[in-house]
């Protein structure tokens, strides 16, 4: 299948969204075990829309936008639950009344969710597709209303969600979607260890260090409140992920400014990390045997 990760749809978004910073997740990339039922439950569930079509593969978005590659192998093999790879991938909806609206649907197809949070920036549902893979669907508040600490860091708490309420405040519509403006927000990852995450993320890569929870470490740019998230709440030790395991295979960080990624790449030379350079597009594998790729 065609790599669409240099494709860009026009739209664009407000000058403090998660994607208009100086580096941001644009896609993710899943192996799965069964295509055909987890690409109709992203279409069915989730609300994501069919883009690219090959014979191992779809590629799946919203309003032309790609945001997630499913692909399937023969060997493919179902990752343990300790293992390094995916926590979620988090899908930006443009507020709370598409939150609300997506809420709805889910409870109309009785869909089992595993949590629902507000995190003082955002309010926040997980779930999980078919083969296990975490996800999130959430909305941001206002950058008015996040409190930013005198290091720099922003709040974010664990506290419940009133589901109820937004379920009671969605509009009574025909939902057909995930609405036009909908992105990757950010990706949360399960490491083996946090001063390596921080060493990468934020030494390496260039990207802020934005809050610290027991076990996990928040990295963005532009002061966003995270583009990735690493933990060990699962994984802590665990071994290298290994390449024919099903879940995420790589993901993607653009970098919208290009001294930026300049940076990056100097100092994962300096480390004499391996890089395939695809025209704009330069993958990597993590320490942790993740999938990355680096564009602009």
């Amino acid at each position: 299948m065609q790599d669409t990760t240099q494709s860009r749809p026009a739209k664009s978004m407000p000058a403090d969204h998660a994607v208009a910073m100086p580096a941001y997740v644009d896609r993710s990339h899943l192996v799965v075990q069964d295509l055909p039922v987890v690409s109709a439950w992203y279409q069915r569930i989730l609300g994501l829309t069919p883009i690219e079509t090959g014979a191992n593969g779809e590629t799946l978005g919203v309003a032309g936008r790609p945001l997630l590659t499913l692909t399937t192998e023969g060997n493919a093999a179902r990752a343990p639950r300790n293992a390094p790879g995916l926590f979620h991938t988090a899908f930006l909806v443009p507020n709370r009344r598409e939150l609300g609206r997506w809420l709805a649907h889910a409870a109309h197809n009785n869909i089992r969710l595993q949590g629902a949070s507000d995190h003082l920036v955002s309010e926040a549902i997980y779930l999980a597709d078919p083969e296990g893979n975490g996800i999130e669907v959430y909305r941001d508040r206002p950058r008015g209303e996040w409190t930013y600490q005198p290091d720099g860091t922003v709040a974010m708490s664990t506290l419940p969600l009133d589901l109820q309420a937004l379920y009671d405040e969605a509009p009574n519509d025909h939902w057909d979607g995930l609405a036009e403006g909908t992105t990757i927000g950010h990706i949360h990852l399960q490491v083996s260890d946090i001063p390596q995450a921080d060493a990468f993320f934020r030494d390496v890569l260039g990207l802020d260090l934005m809050a610290r929870y027991p076990g996990a470490s928040f990295f963005a740019s532009g002061k966003y409140h995270h583009h990735v998230a690493a933990n060990i709440w699962n994984s802590r030790g665990a071994s290298k992920r290994q390449s024919n395991m099903t879940g995420l295979a790589d993901y993607t960080i653009r970098f919208s400014d290009a001294a930026k990624l300049a940076t990056a790449l100097g100092k994962l030379d300096e480390l004499e990390m391996p890089i395939v350079k695809e025209g704009s597009v330069h993958s990597l594998v993590d320490p942790w045997g993740i999938g990355l790729k680096l564009a602009s």
